[in-house]
């Protein structure tokens, strides 16, 4: 079975949380949004900026924000950046020394077709495709007005 790790995971609902906020958010008010632990919040987003896909900004308005929107980042992005190159197998494209039989494999080499396809289906798929519809509010005005007509 082909299973991201849970820190992927994360990633890509801390990624979709910090569009639906737009702009700066802060590790804390990330932390209490998604309901996953500060340290891994930090940790995560660590890991996003070292890859590109978030910004950190220093200060007392300090947070991360996205580089760019979310409809531009491919899942493999993130799962390369979280866990790593996409390998069903040690030996994928020819790697040495992952495995104990590489010198005597019959079928090394063999997986990477089956592993490029899976990176090409993943590559097709934005974190805009995982994040949820945005729901649209309206404006606290009018929910006032509205309430104020009513009473």
């Amino acid at each position: 079975m082909l299973r991201l790790s849970k820190l992927t995971d994360y990633a890509v609902v801390v990624l979709t949380r910090l569009e639906a906020a737009g702009g700066v958010q802060a590790v804390p008010e990330l932390a209490l949004a998604t309901g996953i632990a500060e340290p891994t919040v930090a940790k995560v987003l660590k890991i996003l900026a070292g890859a590109g896909l978030a910004e950190g900004l220093r200060g007392a308005r300090g947070g991360y924000r996205l580089t760019r929107p979310l409809a531009a980042m491919r899942l493999t992005e993130v799962i390369d950046a979280i866990d790593g190159p996409i390998a069903l197998t040690a030996c994928v494209d020819s790697a040495v020394g992952f495995c104990d039989a590489e010198e005597t494999c019959p079928v090394r080499g063999r997986w990477d077709p089956v592993n490029r396809a899976i990176h090409d289906a993943l590559s097709g798929i934005t974190i805009a495709d995982l994040a949820p519809p945005r729901a649209t509010a309206a404006p606290a005005a009018a929910i006032t007005a509205a309430a104020v007509a009513t009473a």
